[in-house]
């Protein structure tokens, strides 16, 4: 009875030890868009790579320029959806695109501010910096706001982007 319980337990660890990795390897890093979209979305990382890349400099802290390589967030957000373009007018110039990160840091970017036709400005959502992926603890995506005097708003590992009335 003794030795049959400690089988039973010595599966139970190892059994309950492998689920972590497990999960780790069935899920791939993603993206979410959701709130007032046409549908909501959540583009996994094979999907981006798949999508039509453009570079963005940005300035670190230290005056360095540096090259990020990813989407434009109006195409992202376009595809669950959101009103771009010449339809963006009337009400929906009071949606809104909160930036969430994994570590609880988020920024607030009007729908405008993102889309082509009020801005010259293109900011992207990288998985590259200077020809390389992302490291660890800055990744899988960063948002860049190239541009800004501050980097405030270019945050780290963004996980969703969910869109709102401001009303």
């Amino acid at each position: 009875m003794m030795c049959t319980t400690r089988l039973f337990i010595t599966w139970m660890f190892m059994f309950v030890g492998t689920l972590p990795v497990a999960a780790q390897v069935a899920k791939q890093p993603s993206l979410k868009i959701s709130g007032e979209v046409a549908k909501p979305v959540e583009l996994t990382a094979s999907q981006f790579d798949t999508m039509k890349k453009t570079t963005a400099i940005l300035e670190d802290r230290d005056g360095k320029n540096h090259a990020y390589k990813g989407v434009s967030v109006q195409e992202i957000l376009g595809l669950a959806g959101v009103t771009t373009g010449d339809q963006l007018r009337g009400e929906h110039l009071t949606k809104y695109v909160l930036a969430k990160c994994a570590d609880g840091y988020e920024v607030l970017f009007s729908l405008a501010e993102l889309d082509s036709a009020f801005t010259k400005r293109v900011t992207i959502l990288a998985d590259e910096v200077d020809g390389t992926q992302l490291p660890v603890g800055k990744g899988p995506f960063r948002l860049i706001v190239p541009g800004e005097r501050r980097p405030a708003r270019s945050c780290f590992q963004v996980t969703e982007f969910v869109v709102k009335y401001a009303k």
